[in-house]
């Protein structure tokens, strides 16, 4: 399992923007190989931001990889710096990813 996080420090005037530009987006993401599950989360509140984070899991890190490459991920980020309003956030967000070395779970 490959896990894939975009951290976003979302200015708090802007967070219900943010949230609703995320809740209205017609994802493609299920349709890809080796998808797994997406999240986005809300993290804490500083001083001039809210934290978030994507998560999307993915069978393999080469599936997500693949995924970077197709036409599935250009339609889910031409929109991203299209938006001629006030920024959201405080810079670009920061990507991370991670292998799986274990996994426990309820089933």
């Amino acid at each position: 399992m490959y896990l894939a996080m975009n951290r976003f420090q979302v200015l708090k005037d802007r967070a219900a923007d943010f949230e609703a530009m995320w809740l209205g987006r017609d994802s493609d993401l299920p349709n890809n190989a080796g998808f797994v599950e997406f999240r986005l989360l809300k993290g804490p509140e500083h001083e001039d931001h809210i934290l978030y984070s994507s998560h999307t899991f993915w069978e393999s890190e080469d599936d997500f990889r693949a995924w970077t490459k197709s036409d599935s991920f250009r339609k889910a980020h031409q929109r991203a710096n299209t938006n001629n309003a006030a920024p959201m956030t405080l810079g670009h967000p920061q990507f991370e990813g991670f292998e799986t070395i274990q996994q426990l779970g309820n089933d």
